[in-house]
């Protein structure tokens, strides 16, 4: 405005009033009676009551001016004196962190100077303002729930890395995290706090009591007769550990919780306080009274109807409240009370927001009235004050202030000139925005009201005390039955309130991705685009510094929410355009990850750099895609990347340890687990604030990008495309169809949400299942201690009663964590959010089958889009089950398929160099042949497919990664071997596994099928067989070899007389050698079997010499393991934490699998031939045989002491019940070689050696 208070001049821009052209109204000001007795009602005086008309001065638009700066000035004489500076407080009237000198540690501190990250090991930070006289609170907003100490310090405490508040003798702390107070030394004290909580901070200091509140309940006083008198002051203080995060309300906004006879140790703005809550009296009477000119009489009106419709009279009115009101509406604290609250009374009537106008009238109104610098401002501070409204909220059973919160948001957001303010300038710029797409999980169930909502508790009890699920169904009891029952009926009431927020979070994301606006500009969705793309790059590119991260639990729920509006937004085009797909057959197109229309920062490529990729495949991409690389480009992006290694390694050299903690924390990151929901501008640090050095801006890695568009660059042509520019779809391979799949942004949206996954929400996911293991885990226990209950004797009433408060205690415990679950179920693990995993583990299969048809462009693909169709696949089979299962999803089967060719097919693809990525390709495949269900989709793609597979897996394994390919091949025969049927090995089925869900741990189902394709692959390549065969003899004798020498280190150090201990990483490497050399004999095993030829048929090349390499091996691992008392035999005995795996059970079972396939099960004339190499062998012993049937070495029995209980192992005793016809073979075969070793030994005739029982195979 030009002038404040100069008569009518009152506008700053040229207003246009619109009119209803259907209605004739009559222009100009009204007549100065009716004028005067409406500014009079709008403008009352401050006792409300209203002097007789001929007693009344009158008021015009000359005058009213004047009036209302008296009417404003009324009581503020009496505010300002209630504003003097009060006893018992010093320091400055705007109460911050003090950032230049009452820190200690590495610190992150708020633009504001009121929320701080610790960023080293226990950081200290105090308030500028301090008391000594007094009754005084300040609250803390907990953004997470680690290590803090939160209290009160003098200005004598020292801290440092170790001692923090609480830890001096004049300093008072409450820890939430270990529920402990704190000054010198500690005592129980409260409750435990979580993230979205509030403590309040309360000192008396006339009464010498310090006291603590959690969510405005009272925790007791922590500290009573604190020291006192002269220079005795107390300073607002906090320590806390790495990455923990708050913010401090010394008063600058209004206290969340006040407590009655406590101040702030910041006063609120008073005067302004009272100006604004009566400048908002004033704009109320505006909008409840009207002038009708026609009749020339004031009247009521319907305020959720109020529009202003070119009233001259109106709008000069309203010209000279906000006059006053817009500089107040910049103010935090007046935003806050005043503003948040009176928008907030307007939806309190209920209904849909679309029935409350009169939000989107006063928003017009603030565009209109209001400069542009205080609009912004005061939409800033509204947006974060309804942020941390709905953070900091207590869950209540129906959800309503969250809910309430959110509706009002959704209000804001529905006005166009206001949304896309706020997404250019503020809902990622300064913002943490994701906040509002999240439900957070209560801590504690009883303040949340789950006790009411769920009254009945339930837990499942299908679980063996191994951990694993019980196969047995055991009919459930009418009690439990009704229990289960009830339940579920709480556990649908959660859910139906928890997706009402929901639905409202959809709402707000329609709105963010509307294309329709686009009056004024660029419509949202494309500002939210360029938006979301640079977020998802700082959560790319700062993966290793956390407190730049948006939380994973924000990410889960943030990627739920896009998904489910991204698939509105697609089938609503699908509806409109029917030519396109719909979102079940989504998919990301390939020329995305080469145009360079997106960008994907840094994040590795299948084929690795793209600027290797650019080089080497710009032939490709002319031809197929019809895309240029220039040369001169080609040479910049080469310069670029060693500009960029050289800065990074010369940065790098020079930044110090401190500051390298931090990783450029000065470049203002963008994410920070900071409550305040802004940016981190401040770091403080004691060590090297002035040597740090701020890494290049994000913006410079695009310069290393051919043919990328910056973010800021793209506009809505080079995304949607026009007038033949294909936008994101340029450069369209000839493989990839014609077919429209969906507006272009939505592809983009697509991709991100993928990243998005990658980025962290895997993780999250599997961390929450820790309640339900929680849940199994007490289920159990509670199971045990009822049987102990019901097995004691009466007589012990001691042992009876201590069992019925264990049993008590798991109740209680399980009750809690039940409604907890319940919440996490619904949140987290509903079948809606199975769902959404499933349709995006599709795209990404779908998206690499479509990829894979460009052939050698699918080396521009990024990583995580096989990272994210094997994790998503993993998170489906793991973490949502047992509440749901994925068999019940449409397509299960199929996709399964889908996803066992595609790891089929990419774990050797010569088109992935990455070796993390094939890393986990391998580790994918290893982990899908171990369950049913996952094997038959192995065996159901096409014939070509699986053999190219197995040829793959039958590669030499020397310059590869070996141990994962022969774990594979494990799978795929154990169930079939010698001794090989079972889960776990004999001599542990009487301990508890720690994971009963491993791989490993499963039941053994063979593939006879990928046997077959083995089998004929070995016969029919002559080359093949020797090159595999001989990797695997050589890393055998590597295995066993290493796995011998550390059995000696760790036997030369259990003798040894003084105390020691082996380290455990050792016995780690120990047992891994000793479990590689059991695979390998197994597959040594498997290849006997399913070929024998290629060791028997001597007209074969190398047969001999690869039969002669495994005799001498094999005669190898038997000396070694079946000798008495020899090294084996006494590291076994010693029984130590970390090889429990190693015992003469698996290794030995493994080699008498290979002898009886050798000896016993084939031809007359390959038996005879195994025998004589056997037997050639310089190291073969006959005892070693005889061992197996736990015949006892001669000596070893004679120098054994009389009185010894020697149980010696014997193949008899340990071979399973079923395997009736494996029993008979060792003895066979012992009587074999007894008779082919005797001095008078004979060759077995045909006749007697067909007498010999057959082995039947899997």
């Amino acid at each position: 405005m030009t002038s404040r208070g100069a008569g009518t001049a009152f506008s700053r821009r040229n207003y246009r009033l619109s009119t209803e052209s259907e209605k004739p109204k009559l222009t100009g000001i009204v007549n100065s009676k009716l004028l005067n007795d409406y500014l009079h009602r709008i403008f009352p005086s401050a006792d409300g009551i209203q002097p007789a008309t001929a007693y009344r001065k009158p008021l015009t638009f000359q005058n009213l001016q004047e009036h209302l700066d008296k009417l404003l000035a009324e009581d503020s004489g009496a505010e300002d004196s209630r504003d003097q500076v009060l006893e018992g407080r010093l320091g400055p009237s705007t109460v911050v962190l003090d950032h230049t000198s009452g820190f200690e540690g590495l610190l992150l501190v708020d633009d504001d100077l009121l929320g701080v990250i610790g960023h080293s090991n226990f950081g200290s930070i105090r308030a500028t303002t301090c008391v000594y006289k007094g009754k005084w609170i300040y609250e803390v907003l907990i953004s997470s729930q680690g290590l803090m100490q939160i209290g009160w310090c003098t200005l004598n405490c020292r801290f440092n890395q170790e001692e923090g508040v609480g830890d001096t003798l004049d300093s008072y702390a409450y820890d939430g995290n270990r529920v402990r107070k704190w000054n010198v030394t500690t005592t129980n004290y409260g409750k435990s706090w979580a993230a979205g909580d509030i403590v309040s901070c309360l000192i008396d200091l006339d009464e010498g009591t310090i006291a603590f509140c959690l969510n405005g309940v009272s925790l007791g006083t922590a500290f009573d007769n604190i020291t006192r008198g002269a220079g005795m002051a107390y300073f607002p203080a906090i320590s806390l550990s790495f990455k923990e995060s708050v913010a401090f309300n010394f008063g600058s906004r209004p206290l969340r919780y006040p407590v009655e006879g406590y101040r702030p140790l910041q006063d609120p703005p008073s005067v302004d306080l009272v100006k604004a809550h009566k400048l908002l009296g004033y704009l109320k009477n505006v909008i409840h009274i009207g002038i009708d000119v026609l009749e020339g009489k004031l009247v009521e009106k319907d305020t959720s109807t109020w529009q202003l419709q070119g009233e001259p009279t109106v709008l000069i009115t309203l010209t000279h409240i906000f006059n006053h009101f817009a500089p107040l509406m910049c103010k935090v604290y007046l935003v806050d009370d005043v503003l948040m609250h009176f928008l907030l009374s307007i939806l309190e009537r209920g209904g849909a927001v679309e029935a409350h106008p009169l939000i989107q009238q006063l928003l017009d109104l603030m565009w209109l009235l209001m400069e542009d610098y205080e609009v912004h401002e005061c939409l800033k501070q509204l947006l974060m004050s309804l942020l941390r409204a709905y953070r900091f909220s207590p869950i209540i059973p129906d959800l309503g202030l969250q809910i309430h919160y959110l509706r009002l948001t959704i209000a804001v957001l529905k006005h166009e000139k206001s949304r896309k303010y706020l997404l250019n300038n503020v809902l990622f710029d300064v913002l943490r925005s994701v906040v509002f797409f999240y439900i957070k999980s209560p801590l504690r169930v009883e303040e949340a009201g789950l006790q009411e909502l769920i009254p009945t508790t339930w837990w499942p009890n299908r679980f063996t005390k191994e951990g694993k699920e019980s196969k047995e169904v055991k009919e459930e009891s009418a009690e439990e039955r009704l229990r289960r029952r009830a339940y579920d009926r709480g556990c649908q009431r959660l859910k139906k309130r928890i997706e009402v927020v929901e639905e409202l979070q959809v709402q707000i994301l329609k709105l963010l991705l509307n294309n329709k606006d686009r009056g004024g500009g660029e419509a949202s969705r494309y500002i939210f685009l360029n938006k979301f793309r640079r977020f998802l790059q700082e959560n790319a590119s700062n993966r290793g510094n956390l407190t730049v991260l948006c939380p994973p639990e924000y990410m889960v729920c943030f990627l739920h929410r896009l998904i489910s509006t991204l698939r509105c937004y697609w089938d609503g085009h699908k509806a409109k355009a029917p030519a396109a797909l719909s979102s079940e057959e989504a998919y990301v197109p390939p020329q995305l990850f080469y145009n360079g229309k997106v960008d994907y920062f840094d994040l590795q490529r299948l084929g690795g750099l793209l600027s290797h990729l650019k080089k080497t495949l710009k032939d490709d991409l002319a031809l197929k895609a019809n895309i240029l690389i220039d040369p001169a480009e080609l040479q910049a992006v080469t310069m670029d990347d060693l500009d960029e290694d050289e800065e990074t390694a010369t940065s790098t050299a020079q930044r110090p340890v401190a500051a390298l903690a931090i990783g450029g924390a000065l470049a203002r990151p963008s994410w920070l687990s900071s409550p305040t929901l802004g940016r981190a501008n401040r770091f403080l640090s004691t060590a090297a604030v002035s040597l740090m050095n701020p890494r290049r801006p994000l913006g410079t890695l695009e310069k290393m990008k051919a043919r990328t568009l910056s973010v800021e660059q793209r506009t809505e042509d080079d995304i949607e495309g026009s007038h033949g520019n294909e936008g994101l779809l340029l450069g369209r391979p000839p493989e990839e169809p014609e077919q429209s799949i969906t507006e272009n942004s939505l592809l983009e949206i697509l991709d991100g949400i993928v990243m998005m996954y990658n980025l962290s929400v895997h993780q999250q996911l599997g961390k929450m299942v820790g309640v339900s293991d929680d849940v199994n885990e007490y289920a159990l226990a509670l199971k045990d201690t009822e049987e102990k209950i019901s097995r004691c004797p009466k007589r012990r009433r001691d042992i009876y009663e201590e069992l019925v408060k264990s049993q008590k205690v798991f109740s209680e415990k399980l009750n809690h964590l039940s409604r907890r679950l319940a919440w996490i179920n619904v949140t987290i693990y509903s079948k809606e959010k199975m769902q959404d995993i499933y349709w995006l583990l599709r795209v990404c299969i779908r998206t690499i089958e479509h990829g894979d048809r460009t052939g050698s462009l699918f080396a521009f693909m990024p990583e995580f889009y096989l990272s994210v169709a094997m994790n998503s696949y993993s998170a489906l089979k793991n973490y949502f089950s047992p509440v749901h299962s994925m068999e019940e999803l449409p397509g299960y089967e199929e996709t399964l398929t889908h996803l066992a060719a595609i790891l089929a097919k990419h774990f050797a693809d010569s088109r992935i160099v990455g070796t993390d990525i094939r890393d986990s390709l391998m580790q994918a495949l290893a982990s899908y042949v171990c369950y049913p269900h996952s094997l038959r989709a192995v065996e159901r793609i096409p014939e070509e497919q699986r053999i190219s597979m197995m040829r793959n897996l039958l590669a030499p394994y020397e310059q590869r990664p070996w141990a994962q390919t022969n774990w594979i091949l494990v799978r795929l025969w154990r169930g079939c071997g010698f001794g090989y049927r079972y889960t776990r090995l004999p001599h542990l089925l009487k301990t508890k596994p720690e994971d009963a869900n491993l791989p490993s741990l499963q039941k053994p189902c063979p593939s006879t099928l990928l046997q077959q394709h083995m089998a004929n692959l070995l016969r029919s390549d002559c080359d093949m067989a020797p090159s595999f065969l001989n990797s695997v003899l050589n890393q055998l004798n590597w295995a066993f070899s290493e796995f011998i020498g550390m059995i000696q280190e760790i036997q030369q150090a259990a003798e040894r007389l003084e105390r020691n201990f082996v380290d455990s990483r050792q016995l780690k490497v120990c047992a891994t050698c000793f479990d590689l050399s059991v695979s390998l004999l197994r597959v040594l095993e498997m290849t006997v079997t399913l070929a024998p030829e290629i060791f028997l048929d001597w007209s074969r090349p190398s047969s001999e010499l690869l039969l002669r390499r495994l005799a001498q091996l094999l005669n190898q691992v038997l000396n070694r393991v079946t000798a008495e008392r020899n090294l084996f035999d006494r590291v076994v005995n010693l029984r130590l934490p970390g090889l429990e795996s190693v015992d003469h059970y698996p290794i030995l079972v493994a080699v008498t699998g290979i002898l009886v396939r050798l000896l016993m099960d084939t031809d007359f004339q390959g038996a005879k031939r195994a025998t004589a190499v056997l037997l050639a062998d310089p190291c073969f012993q006959l005892r070693s045989i005889q061992y197996l049937l736990g015949h006892a070495e001669p000596s070893a029995l004679a120098a054994m002491p009389p009185s010894a209980d020697k149980r010696h192992f014997s193949l008899h005793t340990l071979l399973q019940r079923e395997d009736v016809l494996e029993m008979q073979w060792p003895g066979g075969m012992c009587s074999c070689m007894a008779l082919s070793t005797s001095p008078y030994a004979q060759t077995p005739t045909t006749s007697a050696w067909r007498s010999w029982p057959r082995w039947s195979g899997c």
